[in-house]
C-alpha cells in the first residue's frame, strides 16, 4: 500500500500529473485512480522517512487544489449567519480519531451524497498527542479523504480545544505553556487549519466575587491569542476564531457569563488594535460531558438532560447583541438519535461530535477481537495510573481507550478488508443520519456563496520538515478535553 520512493509516486501518476521540483502539473484530474490516493495517503502517514511522507503530503494537496478542493476558513459563512443571511442549520465538528482515512472517507461519502457542504473535520491538542496525528498528517489525510470520495469545494479543518493547561498557567511553567500553544497554533494554521479554537475556559476561577474577575484570564488570554492567529494567518484568510466560557462537564452557562466575556474580550482586543477580527461564534455548557457520562458497567447514559432554553437564549444573544454566528455545543456526540433535531431548531451554530465514532470502532462486530483484546491488555499496563479508585474495569477501559489509538495506529489502518468495509458503511450511515438531523444536507450552495477560499501555492520542502515532526512523550499524556 506504501508507495517506496518519490519516483514510484510520481510514475504512479504520468497518466494524470507531472510531479515537478516545485510544482504538480495536473491535466487529467478526472482519471486519477483510486487505489493511487489511497496509496498516497498511506504513505503520507507510513511512509519510510520524512521526505518520502512529506511529498505524498505536498502532492495530495496539490492534487486536491486541481480538483476545486481548497483549505478554508468557515468565517465569513458564519458572520452572514450572524447577519441573519444564512442559518437554519447546525454546523458538524467531526473529531477523526481512530482509522482516519476509512473514517475521513466515510464522512465525505456521506457529505457528497447529500451535497453538504457546511462541514468541519477537527481535531483537538489533546488528540494529537494520544493518537499520533500532527496537524500536517492530519491535513493531508482529511484532505485525501475528500479527493476520494469526490468532495468538492472549500474543505474546512479546525483545531479544536486549542487549551491552556490550568495546573501549568498557574505555576512557574505559566509562559512554557502558553508558547506551546502559540506554537501550535503556528504549526495548525501552515497545515492549513483555518479554524481554531481557542479554549481558555480552563482558566476560568468560579472563586472570584464577580462575573468580569471569574472570566477575566479567560478573555484577556483569549484575546491575546486573536491577536496571535491574525498576525500569523496566511494572506487573505480570515480564520474562523472561536472562543468559550465554561468548561463542558461543570457548571452550566448563563446570559450574564455570556456578557461578561464578550465584553471584556471585545475590550481586550479593541487594546491591541482596533481593526482587528474577534471570534465567530462561542462555546457553551450546557449540560453535557466530554465522551459521556459512563456507568459502572462501561456503557454511556443516554438520559442526559442539555437546557436546550439556555442554549437557545445564548445563541439568540450571541447573534443578536455581537453579530456572532451563535452558541457551540461540546461533547454531544454520546446522545440518542431522538436529540439531534434539537440544535439546528434552538440556533445552535456549531456542535462538537467525537466519542460515539471511536465507540463505533471498537464495539463493531466486525473489528478482529483480538486486536481488541491486545489494545485493552495495552491499556492495562501502560494506563494504569489514570483509573480512579471508584472506576470499574468497564470504566476504566472506556476512559483511557483513546489512549491505545496512536500505539496501535498501524494495525487500525490496515484492518482486514471485510471488517474495514462493514465499519466504514456503520460510520457512513451514523454521519448521514447526523448530516440530516443537523440539517447541513444542500448545503454546498450556501457554503461556496460565502466561503471563498483563496488557492495557495504549497511548500513541498515544509511538508517534508513538518513530516519529520514527533509526538513528545508529555503530548502522548497530555490530558485535555476532545468531544
Amino acid at each position: 500500500m506504501v508507495f517506496e520512493s518519490t519516483k514510484a509516486m510520481t510514475d504512479a501518476l504520468k497518466p494524470v500529473a507531472t510531479v515537478m521540483t516545485d510544482r504538480v502539473s495536473v491535466s487529467r484530474i478526472q482519471d486519477l485512480p483510486g487505489d493511487t490516493i489511497d496509496r498516497l495517503a498511506h504513505t503520507a502517514v507510513f511512509g519510510s522517512g520524512p521526505e518520502i511522507r512529506g511529498d505524498a503530503r505536498w502532492i495530495i494537496r496539490s492534487l486536491a487544489s486541481a480538483a476545486g478542493i481548497h483549505p478554508a476558513s468557515i468565517h465569513d459563512l458564519y458572520m452572514a449567519i450572524g447577519r441573519g443571511e444564512a442559518g437554519g442549520f447546525t454546523v458538524p465538528a467531526i473529531n477523526v480519531r481512530a482509522t482516519a482515512y476509512l473514517t475521513g472517507r466515510a464522512v465525505f461519502r456521506a457529505a457528497t451524497r447529500l451535497n453538504v457542504g457546511a462541514l468541519i473535520l477537527e481535531i483537538a491538542r489533546s488528540e494529537i498527542g494520544y493518537t499520533e496525528q500532527r496537524p500536517h498528517e492530519y491535513s493531508a489525510v482529511m484532505t485525501a479523504a475528500a479527493l476520494r470520495e469526490g468532495f468538492r469545494g472549500p474543505l474546512c479543518i479546525q483545531g479544536d480545544h486549542v487549551q491552556t493547561n490550568a495546573k501549568k498557567f498557574n505555576s512557574p511553567d505559566r509562559d512554557k505553556e502558553v508558547e506551546a500553544v502559540r506554537s501550535l497554533i503556528k504549526e495548525e494554521l501552515a497545515a492549513g487549519f483555518y479554524n481554531i479554537d481557542i479554549d481558555t475556559s480552563t482558566l476560568v476561577d468560579l472563586s472570584k466575587p464577580t462575573l468580569e474577575e471569574q472570566q477575566r484570564v479567560n478573555f484577556e488570554l483569549a484575546a491575546e491569542l486573536t491577536e496571535f492567529i491574525r498576525r500569523h494567518a496566511p494572506a487573505g484568510v480570515t480564520v474562523s476564531v472561536g472562543g468559550e466560557i465554561g468548561e463542558v462537564g461543570g457548571k452550566n452557562s448563563d446570559v450574564h457569563e455570556l456578557h461578561a466575556f464578550m465584553t471584556g474580550y471585545n475590550t481586550s482586543l479593541t487594546k491591541r488594535a482596533a481593526s482587528l477580527v474577534g471570534i465567530s461564534k462561542i462555546s457553551v455548557q450546557t449540560g453535557t460531558a466530554h465522551g459521556g457520562f459512563v456507568m459502572p458497567d462501561g456503557t454511556v447514559r443516554t438520559d442526559v438532560k442539555i437546557d436546550l432554553d439556555t442554549l437557545a437564549e445564548l445563541s439568540r444573544l450571541a447573534r443578536t447583541d455581537y453579530h456572532l454566528a451563535g452558541a457551540v455545543q461540546h461533547g454531544a456526540s454520546t446522545l440518542p438519535p431522538e436529540a439531534f433535531d434539537a440544535f439546528p431548531r434552538v440556533g445552535a451554530c456549531e456542535i462538537h461530535l467525537a466519542t460515539d465514532f471511536q465507540n463505533m470502532l471498537y464495539e463493531n462486530p466486525a473489528f478482529p477481537g483480538s486486536l481488541r483484546d491486545e489494545m485493552y491488555a495495552w491499556l492495562r499496563e501502560h494506563a494504569a495510573d489514570e483509573r480512579k479508585e471508584k472506576d470499574t474495569e468497564g470504566q476504566f477501559i472506556y476512559k483511557t481507550r483513546k489512549k491505545a489509538l496512536g500505539p496501535f495506529k498501524r494495525q487500525l489502518w490496515n484492518l482486514p478488508p471485510d471488517a474495514a468495509r462493514a465499519i466504514g458503511q456503520v460510520l457512513e450511515d451514523r454521519f448521514a443520519f447526523l448530516l440530516q438531523k443537523l440539517r447541513v444536507n444542500d448545503t454546498a450552495g450556501v457554503m461556496g456563496r460565502f466561503v471563498k477560499p483563496p488557492q495557495p501555492a504549497f511548500d513541498r520542502e515544509a511538508e517534508i520538515v513538518a513530516s519529520g515532526g514527533k509526538i513528545t512523550a508529555s503530548e502522548r499524556k497530555a490530558e485535555g478535553l476532545a468531544d
